[in-house]
């Protein structure tokens, strides 16, 4: 048995120091009760010539002194020895606290942890709908605004070192190095290039092609440029003449043509595209040369000293505004962050499938962690209740318990008091 110097209230709280004193005042009560008992019993005996009540009264307080001690000796044995004498089958808690702790963890495992108790308690709960109430309410927005900001202001203060720098260089260093230029350019193509997407760039290309050979300053530049061709009219003043003729005659063909492929999804151009297009997909997946030229341009980049500078440069300009916004009480920040919980409150009230997915998802996720963790939970409050001082143990379960079971020994005292009085008006029934 552990052996505790200090007094089991000396770390008392206010909550402990209260039951404390109930406590002792529902002692004070049954105390005052056997006493009065034991007063009434005194004088009724000495008086028991002068009134025939006397004696009835003093068998009701004799008995009633019984039932009082009686009681108290049973409540007391539960916690400690009575009197300190070593009474067997006294100090019955202190005693047993293995096999109470085992029990307790058994039995919270058993009953309060079991799959079935705990679903139907998060049903019950209903967690999407109380989420939903909780991110909609402005104090809650703020707060996951405020924590949001003070972990991004611990995050900047940390992260602004040269050592994170440094590493973070070499970290994407690393993994650029580790990419094939060649190889992820194609497959990137390839991805663009599905179901014709590339046809949609290509109808873009076209559409501002034309839109740029209808702005008056492209067909002067067109007429001025072939007019300069014609040296010999220059002579004659025909130059300017002949180059807007030759600037309409160019731009209206080739409008015509960029009209014609634009229209016919079949054209001969829009083949050869799709050509060029295939072939270049498969150099860049397969070509040696390619993935060569591919690796030498991203060695030389990345090894090139204005790399590591940029990236110098954009993450301390990226700290510095971070830093900056979200010390501001106006911070871009903060206020985006508390607009995307509003945000998401509002959606997820306004969708009932996704609060009915939430749920499922939580009722899906618990029983494995519950059947995963519930021995060990009861195994920890088997061991965290035998770990206790016996003293400990038994003066915080009399706290708990000790005001009510104080009412067993007012009522033992009342009650026994009308049993010895009920034998022993049989008594003297039974002599008449």
């Amino acid at each position: 048995m552990a052996i505790q110097t200090t007094p089991v209230w000396a770390s008392d709280d206010a909550e402990t120091r209260c039951k404390r004193l109930r406590l002792k005042r529902m002692k004070l009560a049954a105390l005052g009760m056997l006493l009065l008992a034991a007063v009434i019993y005194l004088i009724s005996t000495a008086l028991a010539a002068r009134h025939p009540a006397l004696p009835y009264l003093a068998a009701f307080a004799e008995a009633a002194m019984v039932g009082a001690l009686a009681d108290w000796f049973a409540i007391v044995a539960l916690f400690r020895r009575p009197l300190g004498l070593p009474i067997p089958h006294t100090a019955i808690i202190p005693k047993n606290k293995g096999r109470i702790a085992d029990n307790l963890g058994s039995f919270i495992q058993g009953h309060f942890l079991s799959t079935e108790r705990i679903l139907c308690k998060i049903r019950e709960f209903n967690p999407a709908a109380r989420l939903v109430i909780w991110l909609n309410k402005p104090q809650s927005q703020r707060f996951i605004g405020n924590l949001a900001v003070r972990a991004l202001s611990y995050g900047v203060n940390t992260l602004d070192d040269r050592r994170v720098l440094a590493f973070l260089q070499s970290s994407i260093v690393a993994q650029l190095q580790r990419l094939e230029i060649a190889k992820l350019g194609g497959n990137l193509l390839e991805i663009l290039t599905q179901d014709g997407r590339h046809h949609f760039l290509l109808n873009e290309v076209l559409q501002e092609i034309d839109r740029q050979l209808e702005r008056p300053v492209i067909q002067e530049k067109l007429a001025t440029m072939i007019a300069g061709e014609f040296e010999i009219l220059r002579y004659v003043h025909l130059d300017k003449a002949a180059g807007r003729f030759a600037a309409e005659k160019l731009v209206h063909g080739i409008q015509k043509e960029l009209q014609d492929i634009y229209a016919d999804p079949d054209h001969a151009m829009r083949q050869r595209f799709d050509r060029y297009i295939i072939s270049f997909v498969d150099k860049l997946k397969t070509d040696p040369d390619f993935h060569r030229k591919g690796e030498q341009l991203k060695h030389d980049l990345l090894a090139h000293p204005a790399v590591a500078g940029y990236v110098h440069e954009l993450w301390q300009q990226f700290l510095a505004w971070l830093h900056t916004d979200i010390h501001r009480t106006d911070s871009t920040v903060r206020a985006q962050i508390v607009a995307g919980v509003a945000s998401l409150g509002a959606r997820l009230q306004a969708d009932p499938n996704m609060q009915i997915w939430i749920n499922e998802q939580i009722e899906q996720s618990v029983p494995p962690l519950v059947e995963e963790h519930r021995e060990q939970i009861g195994q920890f409050i088997a061991e965290q209740v035998k770990a206790w001082d016996d003293r400990y143990m038994a003066d915080r379960l009399e706290l708990n318990l000790g005001t009510d079971l104080q009412y067993i020994r007012l009522n033992g005292t009342l009650v026994g008091g009308l049993v010895g009085l009920v034998i022993h008006a049989a008594t003297q029934w039974a002599k008449l």
